[in-house]
């Protein structure tokens, strides 16, 4: 997107000096225009002019952007829809897909080759397998009791679904799978509200464990699911909270899988945690203390050194906790391009832009079924505030166990893993997973589509959009120097204002063209498609 630019100087603040900032917010946000922009200052050194340049948040959350939030929204049903039911993807190399975006809800862009590779519990060496080199036990990748084998089929190096033909049309399609999992039952819930009918049996700490390990189950998942089915599947998928507050997953995936087979592989996988025991905390009060000279963490009181992770996980018997699906499991197999198909890209991405604890705060109908649920988000929030979410985390230390690649400052409860948060309540990674292959463009190329097709209609109608790198670094003087100079800036209240003010026009300056091209485009025999337009407005899920 190009950049607005607002010439800096005293006349142009002036103007805007008493406004409210408070109503400049509620206006861009009416407006679709970003609240919370950062900006920085240009210097054009050919001209010496400087300039404001508002770049907006990004934020894939309303409670920090709506503006922005809805339009990131936008944008993963488009890549959803885009890749859900091809028919003529071509298997492309890995390293070809690699997004330059690194939000934490970004696309998946871990190889899926080499998760296919790992062995069926590649968790279990995930602490201590290694080389003997190393001087650290391999342990045994066998699978655990109680969970029944995984059916198998040749692997088929194909990204597409099987090709069915009607017998009695002779009429050739490729139907697709919208797919539900979630965790299993904590204790039973009032329907409707998702409030514990009895909080003292409801198994927090259960709960609180499952979602820290949710993204590992789904890893698993997905390739035991690409083992049976026999084909590289593609998905994409969006992690959300049930009403209790529990995660689950709703995924597109390209191609039809039987139902049984599904279900055998969701009754089959698991994830177990090879960590020290977590039953009872070592440290309540006082916790371990680093020391510097020899580099670990000891008893406040004895000064005796803390087992070192290694050490802690080198004699397991058993796993500290294993995760595993809930019996609900829901397939539904669709067409592209049937008006049920395009309601479920919807309903998939309908929860995208809010927080895990605040999905549905707005739902509940009196004051006393609201407290009653921030009640329960409170206790789910306590558990996961000082469980362990890796092997890496500080609560280990409240265990008496050293974190591995433990460093000074770690504190019981401070995690910096936004996991542990209470917006999350322990799910702190990406929201939405897409495989690699899904719809062959990165996130970032999906961004180009959307502005190319918004400078094809202005185009046709005589509007030359303006370029979206012309304040670039790549812009040089005659000596080769850069023309432009960018510096951070920590904008005043007026300043914010004028530079939403002029957001504002801006934005409607281009709406309006906008507007005025596709009214000239329906005039013609063939308009262009704009429905990928960065100001295309999806219907309401």
């Amino acid at each position: 997107m190009s950049r607005l630019r607002v010439p800096v100087g005293k006349n142009t603040y002036d103007a805007y000096a008493g406004v409210d900032a408070d109503a400049a917010m509620v206006a861009a946000e009416s407006a679709g225009v970003c609240i919370r922009p950062r900006v920085r200052t240009v210097t054009d050194r050919e001209t010496g002019e400087s300039m404001s340049v508002p770049i907006p948040c990004g934020s894939t959350r309303e409670t920090v952007c709506t503006p922005c939030a809805v339009k990131a929204r936008r944008l993963r049903i488009h890549q959803c829809r885009e890749g859900w039911h091809r028919t003529d993807a071509d298997l492309l190399p890995t390293e070809a897909l690699v997004d330059d975006d690194d939000d934490q809800d970004h696309e998946d862009d871990r190889a899926d080759d080499v998760l296919d590779e790992q062995p069926e519990d590649q968790d279990l060496t995930d602490a201590v397998a290694c080389a003997a080199g190393l001087g650290r036990r391999v342990r045994s990748t066998r699978r655990l009791s109680g969970f029944p084998d995984l059916p198998t089929l040749p692997m088929q190096n194909r990204t597409v679904g099987r090709e069915f033909v009607d017998e009695r049309t002779g009429k050739a399609y490729r139907p697709s799978l919208f797919l539900t999992l979630t965790l299993p039952s904590y204790g039973k819930v009032i329907e409707g509200v998702g409030v514990p009918v009895r909080p003292d049996r409801y198994d927090y700490r259960r709960a609180a464990l499952d979602a820290l390990l949710w993204p590992r189950l789904l890893d698993r998942f997905w390739q035991n699911l690409r083992r049976c089915a026999g084909y590289k599947v593609q998905y994409f998928s969006a992690i959300e909270a049930q009403r209790r507050l529990a995660p689950h997953l709703h995924a597109a995936v390209r191609g039809a899988i039987p139902r049984q087979t599904i279900k055998a592989v969701v009754a089959a996988t698991y994830h177990a945690a090879w960590w020290p025991a977590l039953d009872e905390p070592t440290y309540v009060d006082r916790w371990p203390v680093y020391d510097r000279d020899t580099g670990r963490y000891v008893d406040p009181v004895t000064g005796v050194a803390l087992p070192t992770w290694q050490e802690a996980t080198s004699d397991l018997e058993e796993p500290a906790h294993v995760v595993s699906f809930g019996k609900q499991v829901d397939v539904k197999g669709l067409l592209g391009g049937t008006p049920d198909s395009d309601r479920t890209v919807r309903y998939l991405c309908k929860y995208l832009t809010k927080n895990v604890a605040d999905t549905y705060t707005e739902q509940h109908p009196t004051t006393h079924a609201a407290a009653a649920y921030q009640r329960h988000a409170d206790r789910l929030h306590a558990e996961v505030l000082i469980l362990p979410c890796s092997s890496s985390c500080a609560n280990w230390l409240r265990y008496g166990v050293q974190p591995n690649g433990a460093r000074p400052g770690l504190v019981p409860g401070r995690c910096s893993s936004p996991a542990h948060d209470r917006e999350n309540l322990g799910l702190g990674g990406r929201r939405v997973l897409v495989s690699r292959q899904w719809s062959g463009k990165t996130l970032t190329e999906h961004r180009a589509d959307r502005r190319e097709v918004v400078a094809e209609v202005l185009a046709a109608a005589g509007i030359t959009a303006p370029e979206a790198d012309r304040l670039g670094a790549d812009r040089t003087l005659p000596d080769g120097s850069p023309r432009f100079v960018w510096a951070d800036t920590n904008p005043d209240e007026t300043t914010y204002v004028a530079v939403i003010a002029a957001s504002l026009r801006q934005a409607q300056t281009w709406r309006t063209q906008y507007e005025h091209a596709k009214v000239l485009a329906a005039q013609r025999s063939s308009p262009p498609v704009d429905t990928n337009s960065a100001t295309y407005a999806a219907p309401a899920a």
